[in-house]
């Protein structure tokens, strides 16, 4: 074919696939949809729990939302990457520094992939890691509490993608770089990107009994675009597998240019082997600045380390760290199903989806069946380890999970469908539309070793005509079909924040137990707690005012504040007295400029206010807690600059 005829086809397939999410747009339902039968099994009485949490990422929100199932009731938006001025995260002087990093303050991110921590892989309700695509990051939520506890810059990586999918024991979270770019940076033309561009590997160490994230290695690679992942489960429990697109190593118009060859590659890693090759001496320290933050569990106040360097790995220097297993065509998602013995690759662009098998791969290996290498890294040959393929499961396969009974359910982003197959004959089972243009699934447990397997989730990216319209920007949404039998059944629709990348779900008898009510108001460390009412007051140090002020139902101490300046720093430090579960406060002042605070119970939060002008202005709690809510609220004096006015607090017993 000639090179304008191959443009020319290009253009037309991306312009069927501009047209096809639209196809069958109107008031599309299938059998179950609607009806009363669905109801009832959608249906959480007032007062009851939901069977499982969901959780999903938040997309351009840069939060993880959490919902419960089977009611699609949302529970919680978790501010991860996102400033949030519901509750202070991001603008309260104990979380600023959660989102430092080597680019300096960075209010937000893309987050596409939550993650739950497993033992066994299973899932164990300790925490959820959850990606940063856009400025390359993980973060760590503590799941006794659903608060962010740690996020940790990935140095010398681009567009987070493949990420943050934990192995089997949590013993690492990963990381890949989407985006090839000069490993380390440098100033090169982008026409040499064959020559200077490399993709990046990174393992992230995870202590098991802390949670404490830190760099381990990072494996350079051959400069594709690494896309998604997933760790290896049972015998392939020492594997980790990454897809890879872009091949062809294109840098510019890669609709067209990055999508020629008929396979593209999973990569393979045997991520014991890399751990070897550190000890012994093949890998090589490189400067590199990135930010690891961390909340303090003691005194809930974030800190930032700012670390210099990681441990780089070549591939080509490891024997046996790494194999390319070949994939059609422009391979997105990749999963390892619950016996860890089949690899699923999504081929965007393929007519079927390959089944890799780790047994066959393993085989080959021993076998040298090689194709060939692309920088240092073995080709497989295709035949050797190909367990069978799925014919005719629909357009634009992506992602696959299990349902722990012999099927695997594989989304159809092109022809808007959850396609459901058998992992003994790979043949298709059943198919049901989704509206529209699904990406990610998710099942319970459906990427472990123990899947959950009554729902699977569509996380869908177009919503035309499915809710109340809302102007040109429409909310994304999850639909929620039951698996239970041999057909899938359509029972709920409901909105979702963000777009939806991922989503992982777990049952909530797993979770509900594990929840702090309250902060301890006795282990309290933070520096400027005020523990009781006697401990609330008002210090100068120059232009910086501080005020610990506690809040109790229904009022403050101190409520009268005198000597406030024009231009001083005010930070008020607000101590929650309370020790009653589901009691925050509020506060905010007249002029604050970031946000309200929300402290919870037994907690101190810190915000900064520059009075900008003379008078006296109230401030109040924002929460409402009591019968009279209202009641709760201040007064603080502020006069002019130099004013001899005296620093008073009203403080009982002072």
């Amino acid at each position: 074919m000639s090179r304008s005829l191959r443009v020319g086809s290009h253009l037309m397939l991306g312009a069927l696939f501009a047209l096809l999410p639209l196809a069958g747009c109107g008031t599309g339902s299938s059998p179950a949809a609607g009806s009363a039968d669905a109801a009832q099994r959608v249906y959480v009485p007032p007062g009851q729990y939901d069977e499982f949490y969901m959780f999903t990422s938040g997309g351009f929100s840069g939060q993880l939302g959490v919902y419960g199932l089977p009611s699609g009731r949302l529970l919680k938006v978790l501010p991860v990457f996102s400033q949030n001025p519901e509750n202070a995260y991001g603008y309260s002087e104990e979380t600023k520094a959660m989102l430092n990093t080597s680019y300096g303050f960075i209010p937000w991110d893309d987050s596409h992939h939550p993650e739950l921590s497993m033992t066994g892989g299973v899932p164990d309700g300790r925490w959820i890691f959850i990606n940063g695509n856009n400025t390359p990051r993980i973060a760590r939520i503590d799941l006794t509490d659903f608060q962010t506890a740690e996020i940790i810059e990935i140095p010398h990586s681009a567009g987070n993608h493949a990420s943050p999918f934990v192995t089997e024991n949590t013993e690492y979270t990963v990381a890949a770089t989407r985006f090839s770019v000069p490993t380390p940076q440098a100033d090169v033309p982008i026409s040499s990107y064959k020559e200077n561009f490399r993709g990046l590997l990174t393992f992230v160490k995870v202590d098991s009994a802390s949670g404490r994230m830190n760099i381990a290695f990072q494996i350079l690679m051959p400069g594709f675009n690494y896309d998604l992942s997933h760790s290896g489960k049972g015998p392939s429990h020492e594997w980790s597998f990454f897809t890879s697109y872009n091949s062809e190593e294109a840098n510019t118009l890669l609709e067209v240019n990055a999508s020629q060859a008929d396979k593209d590659y999973i990569a393979a890693v045997h991520w014991t082997v890399a751990e070897q090759c550190v000890a012994d001496g093949k890998a090589r320290k490189i400067p590199a600045k990135y930010a690891h933050n961390v909340m303090d569990h003691e005194t809930h106040v974030a800190s930032t380390k700012m670390e210099t360097s990681t441990t780089l790995l070549d591939a080509k220097d490891c024997a046996g760290v790494v194999y390319y297993l070949p994939t059609p065509k422009s391979p997105h998602g990749v999963d390892v199903d619950p016996s860890g013995e089949l690899i699923v690759a999504g081929g965007k662009l393929a007519s079927v989806i390959p089944v890799h098998s780790f047994s066959k791969m393993i085989k080959a290996i021993e076998d040298k069946a090689f194709e060939g290498e692309v920088g240092g890294v073995p080709v497989l040959k295709y035949e050797a380890i190909v367990a069978g393929e799925v014919a005719d499961p629909g357009l634009g396969p992506l992602h696959t999970e299990f349902d722990g009974q012999g099927h695997a359910y594989t989304s159809m982003f092109l022809t808007s469908e959850i396609t459901k197959w058998s992992l003994t004959d790979f043949k298709v089972i059943d198919k049901v539309p989704t509206y529209y243009s699904i990406g990610h699934l998710s099942i319970p447990g459906g990427d472990t070793r123990q899947p959950w397997g009554k729902y699977v989730i569509a996380l869908n990216k177009i919503t035309k005509d499915r809710y109340l319209p809302t102007g040109p920007e429409l909310t994304q949404s999850a639909q929620l079909y039951d698996i239970s039998g041999e057909k899938m059944q359509l029972l709920l629709d409901f909105p979702t924040i963000g777009e939806p990348h991922y989503a992982q779900t777990i049952p909530a008898s797993i979770l509900v137990d594990k929840q702090i009510r309250t902060y301890d108001l006795a282990e309290n460390k933070d520096p400027y707690a005020a523990l009781s009412e006697a401990q609330a007051g008002v210090t100068r140090n120059g232009r910086v005012v501080h005020v610990k002020l506690t809040s109790i139902r229904s009022h403050f101490v101190p409520d009268n504040i005198e000597g406030i300046q024009v231009g001083d720093s005010v930070y008020f430090h607000v101590t929650n007295l309370e020790q009653d579960w589901d009691v925050p406060h509020g506060f905010a002042i007249t002029g604050l400029n970031n946000s309200e605070l929300l402290i919870m119970p037994g907690e101190t939060r810190t915000i900064v206010w520059v009075p900008e002008r003379v008078g006296v202005l109230p401030f109040y709690c924002t929460d409402f807690c009591s019968a009279l809510h209202q009641e709760m609220s201040g007064w603080v004096r502020v006069s002019p600059r130099g004013s001899s006015v005296p620093l008073w607090a009203n403080v009982p017993g002072k």
